[in-house]
This record gives structure tokens, sequence and C-alpha cells, in this order.
């Protein structure tokens, strides 16, 4: 599986999914609130790696955002695991939030638990 093009083999651990949705359990269980996860997951590794124009909400910048419902729970199954492997870590989980929308560069990329079929990636540039 593994030999086919760069494009079309599966990755290896496949956690990107199911990231934020995890930070969200501890923010249930009181461990964290929601501006620190944003903290910690958008605006920390945009200013470590100095990525231009990332990891906040600021005029000018890339509208990379996630929709969060913290009140919509759902299980981690086969069938709705993204990553091109198949497989999560996850699997048999019940999360009690669920990412409900996706912008990349502003353009929504996913909504109604569904990926759109739309190439709004870009390059990232590093201030460095």
């Amino acid at each position: 599986e593994k030999k086919q093009s760069y494009l079309k083999a599966p990755s290896g651990g496949p956690l990107v999914q199911h990231a934020v949705v995890a930070m969200f359990e501890a923010y249930h269980q009181g461990k964290i609130s929601i501006e620190k996860i944003v903290e910690k997951m958008c605006h920390n590794p945009a200013k470590l790696f100095k990525i231009e124009k990332r990891g906040f909400i600021k005029e000018g910048y890339y509208a990379d955002l996630v929709i969060v419902n913290s009140g919509l729970p759902w299980s981690v199954k086969k069938e709705n695991i993204l990553a091109k492997c198949g497989w999560s870590p996850f699997e048999g989980f019940t999360f009690k939030s669920r990412i409900t929308h996706t912008f990349v560069n502003g353009q929504l990329v996913y909504a109604a638990f569904k990926v759109k079929d739309i190439r709004a990636g870009k390059r990232l540039l590093f201030e460095r």
C-alpha cells in the first residue's frame, strides 16, 4: 500500500481528524478552557514556527477555521474516518464534541459531515 503514488499512499498515524475534539474532551473534564485550546493548537504553533498570516483571526490573515459544536456527541467508526489509512486509535470512542465546519483559506471545505471537493490549501510561508 505504501508503494502507491505519494497522493494515494496511506499516511502514518491518523490523529489530525480527532485532535481538536480530543482536546475538547479535556475541556469537558474541566482541565482546560476553550481559549487555552485555541492558544495551544493555533496561536502557539504559528508563533513557534513563525508561520506567516496563520494561527490568528486577524484582518489580512488566511481564514483557517473550525466550528465546533461542544454538545454534539459522535462515535468514531470505520465509515467516518477520513484518513487515507482507514483506521484511527479512537475507533469505538465517543467524543462529546464534533467539528461541524472547516474553512481553509476562507473557503468552506467541510460541512454536513462531508469533505467538499475543493482544493483550498496553499503553501505555508515561514518568516525565518
